[in-house]
């Protein structure tokens, strides 16, 4: 089989050519973006948090039950200095930390499997939206879906019925970019 021929001039990007792109989509984002973390404990899953939220632009991450701070030795693995760049705040009780994303001008929208969760790519995602994810074992507790202001699942066609906490905070992220990126153009 032969080689496409644009494939011979297909390359990386160099570092420099990748701070331009990045400075192209971040003049294309107005919305602000915040994240609650409820009882996440696991490190590695922490450290891929605070990456995936540095990548996509989250103004402040609210930690709230036990979850883990990002300071902790193999969270600072995964993260690898992403989260110096994302603000943060351990804001207590779910409830608490929902209180303070409202109070910064968020709707908070929770990544959960309920009974009235709409698919993501349904759900509430326009303006300033909080994203809020729960611990790995029990995802969001009844005091956070109480609070929310909606909540929204990611669909799945496979035989597995959840996603990483990790995973899953990056496709809900992703997606709320993705849906502010495409309505302006």
């Amino acid at each position: 089989m032969s080689e496409p021929a644009h494939s011979a001039a297909r390359r990386q990007l160099r570092p420099t050519d990748v701070k331009r792109l990045n400075r192209t989509w971040r003049r294309n984002t107005t919305g602000r973006l915040g994240l609650l973390v409820e009882s996440v404990t696991q490190p590695f899953n922490i450290g891929s948090i605070f990456r995936t939220s540095a990548v996509f632009g989250v103004d402040h991450l609210w930690l709230a039950g036990n979850a883990t701070e990002p300071t902790h030795p193999n969270a600072q693995k995964t993260a690898l200095g992403t989260d110096r760049l994302v603000p943060w705040s351990h804001a207590g009780p779910p409830a608490e930390a929902v209180r303070q994303a409202r109070k910064e001008g968020f709707r908070v929208v929770a990544l959960e499997l309920t009974t009235d969760a709409v698919p993501l790519h349904e759900a509430p995602l326009e303006g300033d939206v909080c994203l809020a994810v729960g611990g790995e074992d029990h995802g969001c507790s009844p005091a956070l879906l109480a609070a929310c202001d909606a909540v929204a699942y990611i669909p799945q066609t496979g035989r597995v019925g959840s996603l990483n906490v990790a995973v899953a905070t990056a496709v809900a992220l992703a997606e709320i970019r993705r849906r502010e990126w495409a309505a302006q153009g």
